[in-house]
């Protein structure tokens, strides 16, 4: 990673989030804390592939890894994921705008067919 991208939370909570197997894990994360050997049960990937996974995820601080006996179970954190959101947010009204154009030009195509 580069130092532009390290200095920069919401860069590295995106680039953690682009991987798919990555957002399964957080997804799975949702319903409480889970081992290394709970996460990579789902996935046909090795345990040493997710933990590299999670380092990933631990490193974006989306994940919090505690130590208990010789397990380190992960659990879910979930600030960097609130500052993404509210990034996403800014281009709500964006979206909303086109997709209401979207749907006015829908119904004006349906409206013209019904009536010719």
């Amino acid at each position: 990673m580069n130092t532009a991208a390290a200095a920069d939370p919401l860069t590295t909570t995106f680039a953690a989030l682009a991987d798919p197997t990555r957002r399964a894990i957080l997804a799975r994360l949702t319903q409480g804390e889970a081992t290394v050997n709970d996460l990579a049960a789902p996935f046909p990937i090795s345990t040493q592939a997710v933990s590299q996974h999670l380092k990933v995820l631990e490193r974006a601080g989306l994940i919090t890894r505690s130590r208990s006996a010789q397990l380190r179970p992960s659990r879910l954190q979930g600030a960097r994921l609130k500052d993404a959101t509210e990034w996403l947010e800014r281009y709500r009204p964006f979206w909303d705008e086109r997709f209401d154009r979207l749907d006015a030009r829908l119904e004006a195509s349906r409206k013209g067919r019904q009536d010719g």
